[in-house]
């Protein structure tokens, strides 16, 4: 069975949700997760996945994955040499872009990859987005970095994260006040990001190192 890194890596988020929460998660929750920009993404992997019999869909429900826990745990084997080989090695998917000036649109996660060395990072980071835009060079952040994301759903007022809102995501300093939520560049050319009440906001991960590819 034959997986792209993108796709072993929904399928593992398949698995530790099914493990943490006792459902899978939803074709919406896997999109916001990996960036892509809509569900029809998270759609074709999923689809990639059952035809490979990694999972088995079923017709009818909105949750409705099922983990084949022997075949998955053969192909997690399978895509991860250097893990097996090397604790101490991390083999990053680049799952698409962010932005690091006004907010766009993530591509669909490709099949390229980066194997690092644990260093280089604090949280280890599940995957990797390049950045596109300069809003953040203050904070050492440049247009065609790659930086680090450990994905959670939880952060402090001061952190650096890749935001989403409605279906456009950015890398930003999250500001948290009793009234209002604010995404701060680090560029004074550039004006903080307003949350308003209205949008579809939520964090999809907290920035945590960054590589600088040969320009």
């Amino acid at each position: 069975m034959n997986l792209t890194d993108t796709q072993q890596a929904i399928l593992d988020l398949i698995a530790e949700r099914i493990e943490a929460e006792g459902m899978p998660p939803s074709q919406t929750e896997i999109a916001r997760a990996f960036g892509f920009k809509g569900v029809r993404s998270a759609q074709y992997h999923l689809d990639a996945l059952e035809a490979a019999g990694a999972i088995e869909r079923v017709p009818g429900r909105a949750r409705g994955i099922r983990l084949l826990r022997q075949e998955s745990e053969g192909a997690a084997e399978a895509q991860a040499p250097a893990l097996a080989a090397n604790d101490d090695v991390l083999r990053l998917p680049i799952l698409g872009r962010v932005a690091a000036g006004l907010p766009i649109g993530a591509d669909i996660g490709s099949d390229d990859y980066v194997v690092l060395d644990k260093v280089f990072f604090s949280p280890a980071p599940d995957y990797l987005l390049k950045v596109q835009g300069d809003s953040m060079i203050d904070e050492g952040i440049f247009n065609g970095d790659l930086i680090g994301v450990h994905r959670t759903r939880d952060a402090l007022s001061g952190q650096i994260v890749v935001a989403r809102i409605d279906d456009e995501i950015t890398v930003k300093l999250l500001k948290i006040a009793k009234d209002r939520i604010r995404l701060l560049p680090r560029n004074p050319d550039y004006a903080p990001i307003e949350v308003l009440p209205d949008q579809d906001f939520s964090i999809e991960g907290l920035y945590c190192g960054l590589l600088r590819p040969n320009r």
